[in-house]
């Protein structure tokens, strides 16, 4: 294992040895120690290799990863995962907003609290959130799915298109087009599919289902206050 303490070197120096790994490999596991809060960790990552970050990371921290599997041991400020393409994110604490913002691929799991506008505008990812998530969550969201085992603050999926999403706890309030599901056999598999990638533990029949009532497709003359 390759350990960089960032005390003694810089996170520019720590993400240009992990994308050197994308020409040539040469070590899998990495052990990133004393973050500290800072921003840009391990972001922009373009091969199958494991980093462990070892306390608190601050915005964008495994933004626009690719491949790897990233863990975080504490917090993570802004923006965690934005824009991942593939690769898993793992966070052991809590996480502030826009988590998986736009996010292609690959799964996110938050084993706390995530902020407001979780998942904002996800394409194609997978999010999965231990404990509750904040207002505006899943707002445009694409594709992909986003699981909240805990609660979800105001305007759920507003403007959505075709992530599903599923909440075990209450729902403040619903967004413009969103509405509940009937949850079908085929709904069942995919969350309890999920719920053992994320390695949570909770009963796939607890949980209701929430999607498009694709009504905001096409513009609408009637519907121009909701735009």
């Amino acid at each position: 294992m390759k350990t960089i303490n960032l005390e003694r070197q810089t996170v520019r120096e720590l993400n240009q040895a992990l994308h050197d790994q994308a020409i040539e490999c040469t070590e899998r596991e990495w052990e990133v120690l004393d973050p500290k809060g800072q921003h840009n960790i391990a972001c922009g990552l373009d091969q199958n290799i494991s980093v462990d970050i070892k306390g608190h990371a601050g915005y964008y921290c495994a933004g626009m990863n690719k491949k790897a599997h990233i863990t975080v041991h504490g917090n993570v400020g802004q923006g965690v995962a934005e824009n991942m393409m593939s690769g898993m994110v793992r966070v052991k604490g809590d996480a502030s907003q826009a988590a998986g913002a736009t996010a292609h691929g690959g799964l996110l799991v938050i084993e706390g609290n995530a902020g407001a506008r979780c998942g904002i505008s996800m394409k194609g990812a997978d999010i999965v959130v231990k404990g509750d998530i904040g207002h505006m969550s899943c707002f445009m969201g694409q594709a992909g799915a986003l699981v909240v085992c805990g609660n979800a603050g105001d305007a759920l999926g507003d403007s959505l298109y075709e992530t599903h999403i599923y909440v075990k706890g209450t729902v403040k309030s619903l967004g413009a087009d969103c509405i509940a599901k009937e949850m079908r056999d085929e709904h069942i598999d995919e969350l309890t599919a999920l719920l053992n990638r994320a390695g949570v533990d909770e009963d796939p029949s607890a949980f209701t289902r929430y999607g498009s009532a694709r009504q905001l497709y096409n513009f609408k003359v009637d519907n121009a206050s909701a735009y």
